[in-house]
């Protein structure tokens, strides 16, 4: 159930007066010195590489299966070659275009390699590959029960030449029915994918890095719902996780039979996940939604997805440096859905914490964010820090389940058209004592340089904005969203201010 509405990146330079008018992402990088230290990067960043020197292979478009599998006498299909691996070995898919039809013949299913010996299956160094799927193919790349392999530099999409029915297409890449261990998935583009762009059941140790998983009919990444732990000790970085159910079997999606594909969306998984410089923007559904224990969001954009914004259902979770904005997605029509959304169900005491955050919402008439709706007796503890929340449109408060405790200090709030603030259980919060909900709590008009909706914003602050300076360093990360430095104190919200004088911003696009 959710709640009732309450009423019945572009690259881009700013130098001296150039306004910046895009949201930003920063470049993909390796968690920042000082930077608080999520669960899941110790597991899943060690180091790939094996040591074991294996044999090279070679797949092109106009090979012949009878061949050596050389790069003179190349094999001609990706699942062939895949199957003729053994631990150490790599094939290379050299540029062109394959089909991929049977189910038997056409899709990659590659051995598993060994902790010294991985396999590897990647594009042509310069170029990127096309697996095109067609005639309702399950899958292009199947790594369920696999362990030690790397798929790398591939582009993933349907037949374009084909029409009706022969152009569907399931999924990209997915692990089901075995669980999968030691898994990297790097610089691939999965797009215009019937069901998942990445369909996930159970997996240890996988990396998601570099990505672009979009219009994919039930969403980009995601899966039922695990029997081996879930998903555990996952990394996505550096990725767009976008515009899922715009595309179903050749259409624009309107006629797709699920009716909210996520950016991420994963069931209970034991975790812990780690989402990072990874924007997920224009899904019909919500922009990440995951029910994993110690999931962490950091420097992350979320914007004008159709549903939630974020919504987090696993204890000892955290969203840090993240831009959270567009609820609706430029649709006025009053949702049940909210920018924020905390629901660990009948998992009691189980801890989660905001900070440094944006969050922006136009549309009003709903819970800005709500923790514990469903479950009000069932507690919860929240810790909200260095925080702004901003609801632009009527009837937007916050609200805290009855039995949960809450630890807010130095946010900044701007409810332009609401007189309550937050609702904790019975007590109620206006501008008036905002102060009383904790230390550095106010309400002022954030001053962005550009808040949007339906399209691209700027959540910069402007000089003279109440947010800059007004934080604690308590618990903060030491940079922003776009791993700039903060100042001490650094400023509330996702982005440390900047005179424009110095601002260099050469981010990850988001569109």
């Amino acid at each position: 159930m959710q709640p009732r509405p309450l009423s019945a990146i572009v690259v881009m330079v700013c130098v001296l007066a150039l306004t910046c008018n895009l949201t930003t992402v920063p470049t993909p990088s390796a968690p920042a010195t000082g930077e608080t230290p999520a669960p899941a990067a110790t597991a899943a960043l060690r180091p790939t590489a094996g040591t074991a020197v294996g044999r090279t292979f070679y797949v092109a478009p106009n090979g012949d299966n009878a061949n050596l599998g050389t790069q003179e006498q190349p094999w001609a299909t990706p699942g062939y070659g895949s199957r003729q691996l053994a631990p150490g070995d790599t094939l290379v898919i050299l540029d062109g275009r394959y089909v991929l039809s049977e189910y038997n013949a056409d899709i990659i299913t590659p051995p598993s390699g060994t902790p010294s010996a991985w396999i590897t299956i990647k594009g042509e160094e310069g170029h990127r590959p096309v697996l095109a799927g067609r005639d309702n193919l399950l899958t292009a790349i199947d790594l369920s029960g696999v362990q030690y392999v790397r798929v790398e530099n591939l582009e993933i999409t349907h037949d374009d030449t084909a029409t009706g029915e022969a152009a569907w297409f399931r999924d990209g890449v997915e692990i089901l029915g075995a669980p999968s261990a030691h898994i990297v998935l790097r610089d691939l583009t999965i797009h215009h994918i019937d069901e998942f762009g990445i369909n996930i059941q159970d997996v240890e140790d996988l990396q998601i890095v570099n990505c672009r998983v979009e219009y994919c009919g039930f969403g980009a990444m995601g899966g039922p719902a695990g029997e081996d732990g879930g998903w555990r000790n996952a990394v996505t970085r550096g990725c767009s996780l976008s515009w899922s159910g715009h595309y179903y079997q050749g259409g624009d999606g309107s006629h797709r039979p699920y009716d909210r594909p996520d950016g991420f969306g994963i069931e209970p998984s034991q975790g812990p996940i780690l989402i990072e410089d990874t924007v997920a923007e224009h899904n019909y559904g919500d922009g990440l939604d995951s029910k994993a224990a110690h999931t962490t969001i950091r420097r992350a954009v979320v914007a004008n997805n159709s549903c939630d914004g974020v919504k987090l259902w696993g204890a000892n979770s955290r969203i840090e440096n993240a831009l959270i904005y567009g609820r609706g997605d430029g649709d006025p029509e009053p949702s049940p859905w909210a920018a924020i959304v905390i629901e660990p169900e009948e998992h009691a005491n189980a801890r989660f914490e905001i900070v440094n955050v944006t969050v922006d919402d136009f549309l009003g008439q709903n819970y800005l964010m709500y923790v514990q709706y469903d479950h009000p007796d069932v507690p919860a503890h929240l810790t909200i820090r260095n925080t702004i929340f901003s609801g632009r449109g009527p009837e937007c408060p916050i609200y805290i389940g009855t039995a949960s405790t809450l630890v807010a200090d130095h946010n900044l709030f701007y409810l332009l058209q609401n007189e309550v603030i937050l609702n904790h259980g019975e007590a109620t919060y206006t501008c008036a004592d905002i102060a009383a909900l904790g230390e550095g709590n106010l309400c002022g008009d954030p001053r962005f340089v550009r808040p949007a909706w339906g399209e691209p914003g700027d959540y910069h602050l402007q000089a003279g904005s109440p947010a800059v300076d007004a934080g604690s360093v308590d618990g903060a990360p030491t940079v922003d969203l776009e791993d700039r430095s903060r100042d001490e104190p650094p400023d509330v919200g996702a982005y440390e201010y900047r005179q424009s004088s110095l601002w260099l911003f050469l981010p990850l696009a988001v569109g």
